[in-house]
């Protein structure tokens, strides 16, 4: 494992306007806040037809070891963040214990380099939910998605469709119940 690591605790993207007509897009990122062990990364993309997404995401600093470290140097990006917070805390609630499961089937293709199931991966399983939860990916959408714990290639994953205050969101269901990851859905008012 190299010297430093930083994995996605929580992320939440605004889609504005889809990219539907657009052939190119400018990024802009900043750090958006600061925590002992974490950092906040916010980005704003805009399209050259006008789409637009807004993503703020929290990432955990690890060691070598793969435990949370404190962030010593930040540099740069610790000016951008000022006094700005972020929290590490996980927002989404986990399914009722009776919902519906179904099973989802992973694939080699699936795992980054730690082994563990990508982070673009969960959003695959999410789209592919959102027709039957009754949610049209063109319009305006705020997905959030809490990452709880890795998933690793060959475990047994079931997703669980629920609703969160009256959004749609899927849990990422391990054997024995253990939630690794919440996603949660809604139109962007």
């Amino acid at each position: 494992m190299p010297e430093h690591v930083w994995v996605v605790r929580r992320i939440r993207i605004d889609m504005v306007r889809p990219f539907l007509a657009d052939s190119e897009v400018e990024l802009t990122t900043w750090c958006s806040g600061l925590a002992a062990v974490a950092a906040g990364r916010r980005w704003s993309v805009r399209g050259d037809a006008g789409g637009q997404v807004e993503v703020d995401s929290v990432w955990i600093h690890l060691d070598a070891a793969g435990s949370p470290a404190r962030i010593v140097e930040f540099g740069v990006y610790a000016e951008a963040a000022g006094e700005r917070r972020v929290s590490t805390k996980l927002e989404l609630p986990d399914p009722p214990i009776d919902a519906e499961r179904r099973r989802w089937a992973l694939r080699a293709t699936d795992v980054d380099r730690h082994g563990h199931v990508n982070n673009t991966v969960y959003w695959q399983a999410v789209e592919e939910l959102l027709p039957a939860l009754g949610i049209d990916s063109r319009q305006p959408l705020r997905a959030e998605l809490d990452y709880r714990h890795p998933i690793d290639y060959g475990e047994t994953i079931d997703l669980v469709p629920f609703d969160a205050d009256g959004r749609s969101a899927v849990a990422f269901v391990a054997e024995a119940g253990a939630v690794r990851a919440v996603a949660r859905v809604s139109r962007l008012v």
